[in-house]
């Protein structure tokens, strides 16, 4: 039997709704998938926490889940909280401290659902976008001065090493190998930054000669939006910087039908610590309590993680069922144009994988 310890940290907004639903959905998996089991911990940690604590999490708290086969995560943010406290106190504290340094999210226009695309273009999105997940615009370094006068300055810097760009790079070529088209797009903006980037791109044309079968292009941020847009079956594989990445995979999950489907892997690739997997839409404060979240990109973080578990037909199984439940159209949450609950869509899927 493969039973994986899996850490269940809900966070805020829909984010304990959906997992929940996600862990409901896993649970039946193992009903489906003899020989397959989990223990989930819950970890109540998040604003409501910090609330109480003066913290998002206990000091502690990395020492709490290394143990975890993996980690899943539902969001973080509270519109009473800054929103620096609420990132970098529990998400980015476990993503950075366990080196999870990346980010993989990928983007299908499900079976069954309707973008924004014309049909035609939205039916030829199948991407993966690979984002660095440890450094660059993200990396915290920075600071503000003279605060309350008019001299004050806020300064964040971007910093890019050699290490941390050559290993997400050699990540993102080996991604784009194992894939049908072997075709890697590396975002930049090295014409505007010009000390940063361009150390970026340098140190990934060295990665890349490694890899002599991929179909290597490059384009600038600003233009891989549209060419997302106007000719999404020229891209597979995109490679970029934190800052970049984060933009380009929520258009990318609006070009798939909603912020609701996206999944998310935030790797740690040594496997030293514990990776962790989430859906990508945030808390949704609007919606939290309602019980109209869509829980698929939950579901689909979930096969993600079962993929990383090494259960690679439990996690083909899931994704089935859940293409199985947007294709037929009868049970889609309302930000898919449809009107079932977050509890209707979960025993949809349920019900599907007992099914296939």
């Amino acid at each position: 039997m493969s039973s994986h310890m899996i850490a269940v940290i809900g966070g805020d907004g829909i984010g304990p709704e959906v997992v929940e639903a996600g862990v409901k959905v896993l649970e039946a998996l193992t009903v489906a998938e003899p020989g397959l089991a989990f223990d989930f911990k819950r970890f109540d940690w998040g604003s409501d926490y910090y609330r109480g604590n003066g913290r998002m999490m206990p000091r502690d708290g990395l020492d709490q889940i290394k143990a975890f086969d993996a980690i899943y995560f539902g969001s973080v943010g509270d519109p009473n909280l800054p929103d620096d406290i609420t990132l970098w106190g529990l998400r980015l504290a476990i993503c950075q401290g366990f080196d999870q340094y990346a980010n993989v999210r990928p983007t299908r226009l499900l079976p069954g659902l309707t973008g924004p695309l014309r049909p035609e273009l939205g039916k030829r999105i199948d991407w993966v976008i690979v984002r660095e997940n440890s450094e660059g615009e993200y990396a915290g370094v920075g600071g503000r001065v003279h605060r309350g006068l008019p001299i004050e300055v806020g300064m964040d810097v971007a910093v890019f090493t050699r290490t941390g760009i050559e290993r997400i790079a050699r990540f993102a070529c080996d991604l784009a190998s194992s894939r049908t088209r072997k075709l890697l797009t590396v975002v930049t903006k090295s014409n505007a930054q010009r000390h940063g980037m361009v150390l970026w791109d340098e140190v990934v044309r060295e990665v890349v000669r490694d890899y002599p079968s991929l179909t290597v292009d490059w384009m600038l941020v600003d233009a891989m939006t549209q060419r997302m847009v106007n000719k999404p079956d020229s891209i597979d594989t995109v490679l970029a910087t934190n800052l970049h990445a984060d933009i380009l995979s929520d258009l990318a999950a609006a070009l798939g039908g909603s912020l609701g489907v996206g999944a998310t892997s935030n790797i740690d690739p040594s496997r030293r610590h514990p990776s962790m997997f989430e859906p990508i839409h945030g808390s949704a404060f609007d919606i939290a309590g309602r019980g109209i979240a869509n829980p698929i990109g939950s579901f689909w973080t979930a096969s993600l993680m079962l993929d990383h578990l090494g259960e690679v037909a439990a996690a083909r199984r899931l994704m089935v069922a859940i293409e199985i439940v947007t294709d037929r159209g009868e049970f889609l949450s309302p930000d898919l144009g449809g009107a079932a609950s977050t509890a209707a869509v979960t025993a949809a899927v349920i019900e599907a994988l007992r099914s296939n």
